[in-house]
This record gives structure tokens, sequence and C-alpha cells, in this order.
């Protein structure tokens, strides 16, 4: 591990003052459940180390007009259980599907929205595209758990987050302060991730002097039902060959509007328009949420090893589908 300077502001203005640096310069330490064994391995190598950990304003869940607003420290464990998100049970279900205790006690809502990669050319040195000498390791090499969406440019890692697909099924907008304290964006969390063509853009649209503070998450206008679900490994790593979040509007036994997000299969959250026209105007059924996982998955171009991955998120998909409706059997 490399020195660096450490640095423990009180307040969001402090961070992002803290954080104003060129790219690469500054992180944040929020849980620190990634960001100590990148430390450790040499992946990062940052000149500051922000902690987070001290700005109460980053913590906790609360009610506001028009929905909640979601501190970026809260804990996955919190946000599993917490009472205000009884109204949207894809989040729950998200944090619900990370099995390692310390991860759902330590990480946070921040983290997990801006976790790096977990593709092991990344992890081992090779950055964000995975190129040696020019070349693409995943297009060249093994690629069984990259993407088979949105891969036709150099990035061919998937995204990491756990939460992302619920969220932004569930329309929410992350929060942003900086580089000034007094600048304040809303954005939609669909917005929030980028699929990178150099190193320097990195996997979302933060720049030096920004930090994520908070999601909105919108209240529901009418009927909302909504689910994630996720299709692990039955033992090893503890993150998802593919996941599914989808948000459903009903006007009675009729979808009235959809959204239908994949994770784990694209190098940003996939949201699947095609997948949300196959519900609407249709009520909830095996039939129907089959259709929604054939639409899911019609554009997929899985790499030389990752074809299993087609089918396993076609099946996210319908059963996150069922899951919002009730009739997912076995699940709750």
């Amino acid at each position: 591990m490399s020195s660096f300077e450490f640095a423990s502001p009180h307040t969001e203005a402090e961070a992002v003052e803290l954080l104003r640096e060129p790219v690469g310069a500054t992180t944040v330490l929020a849980g620190g459940t990634d960001l100590v064994s990148l430390l450790k391995s040499g992946v990062v190598n940052p000149r500051r180390v922000v902690d987070i950990t001290r700005i109460e304003s980053l913590k906790g869940v609360t009610a506001v007009t028009g929905g909640l607003m979601i501190g970026a420290l809260t804990s996955l464990e919190e946000l599993r259980i917490h009472p205000l998100l009884a109204a949207f049970p894809a989040v729950a279900q998200a944090a619900d599907g990370v099995h390692a205790i310390q991860v759902l006690a330590q990480g946070t809502l921040g983290g997990d929205l801006c976790h790096l990669p977990n593709c092991w050319y990344f992890r081992n040195g090779y950055g964000l595209l995975a190129q040696d000498r020019g070349e693409s390791l995943p297009a060249e090499g093994r690629s069984d758990y990259h993407a088979i969406l949105g891969n036709q440019g150099p990035a061919k890692f998937v995204s990491a987050s756990r939460l992302a697909p619920a969220l932004i099924a569930l329309n929410a907008k992350v929060r942003i302060v900086g580089p000034h304290a007094d600048e304040v964006a809303l954005l939609p969390l669909e917005y929030f991730f980028v699929s990178p063509k150099t190193e320097e853009q990195g996997i979302c649209v933060l720049r030096p002097g920004q930090l994520v503070t908070h999601v909105f998450l919108p209240e529901p206008a009418g009927q909302l039902l909504s689910a994630t679900y996720d299709v692990l490994q039955l033992e090893g790593l503890d993150y998802p060959l593919a996941s599914a979040g989808v948000a459903l509007e009903m006007d009675g036994p009729r979808v009235s509007a959809a959204r239908v997000v994949m994770g784990h299969v694209a190098p940003t959250p996939w949201l699947s328009l095609d997948a949300a026209a196959a519900l609407v105007g249709r009520s909830i059924d095996e039939a129907s949420a089959q259709a929604a996982g054939d639409a899911a998955v019609a554009q997929a171009t899985p790499l030389a090893d990752n074809e299993y991955k087609v089918q396993i998120a076609r099946a996210a998909v319908k059963r996150a589908v069922l899951r919002a409706a009730g009739l997912l059997q076995g699940v709750s």
C-alpha cells in the first residue's frame, strides 16, 4: 500500500473542498468494505483519502415532500429493515441479497452506487478497460462474468452496484454536491452511470470535488408493485451473475407503466424499454413475465464465455416481475 494523506471532514462543504483535486488524486472512504482491499492491492493509489463517516447529514432515511431522502452513508442493513422503505420492497430485497454480514453492516448506499467493477482484470491492475498492449483481455481471454449487453465499446465489465437496478426502476434521483459547496444537482440515477471509452472517464459522472450525498426516492403516485431478483452462485462470489429490478404501476389488474432494469449484465445498470413495453396493458402472469424476460435479452451480444448469462438474465427479469406481483412460489 502506498502512503497517502488522510482527511476527515465534518460537513459536506469541507468534503468537497478536500476532494477538489485532479482525477485519481483523491478517493472517498465510507464503509471501506471494498476500498481497503483496493488500496492494499495498489489498484487505486490516491494522494488523499477523504473519510466522510463523520458527516451526520449523510446518514439515515428521512421523509421529505414528495418522497424519501436517503443518506449516502446509510448502511445496507438499514435499507433492508427501515420501516419507511416498506412501500419499496425492491430496495429491501436488493439489500437482503447481500449475504456477507460485514458488508451488510458496513457497506453504504453511496459506496454501493460507486462500487468499482469486480472484473478480475481490473482487480489485477489492467485498468477499467482491461487492456494489455491495446488488446481487450475480456474479448481475447476469459469473459465468464463480463457484459452481455452494452459491450460493443471498450468497456466489457459489468456494473457492480446491487441497489442501482431497483432504485432506477423506482425513478430514484441522486443528489450530488460540488465542486463548490453551493453547487447541488439532483440527477436521475440512470444518468449517473457511464460506460467509459477511456480510463479517465471512470464508471460515473462524478468529477473532482463532487460527492454523492443522498438518493431521493419519489413516493408512488398510485398502486405500485416492485421487486428485485438476484441470480447468485451457490457458493463463492457474493455478487449476482445477473439481477433485475422492476417497478410496475397498476391500473386494476393490468400494468399501466413499467420500468425494468437489469444489473450485472452491462457496464451500466441496463434499463430495458423493450421489457417494459412487453408488460404494459397486460396482467401479470407466467406468459407476460416470460415475454418481458425474452424482450430484455433480445439484443444481447454475449462474449466467448458468457452466453449462459443470457438465460440467467432472462430468468432474473421474469422472476422479478412475478415476485413483484406475489406470484413467485417460495419467495416473499
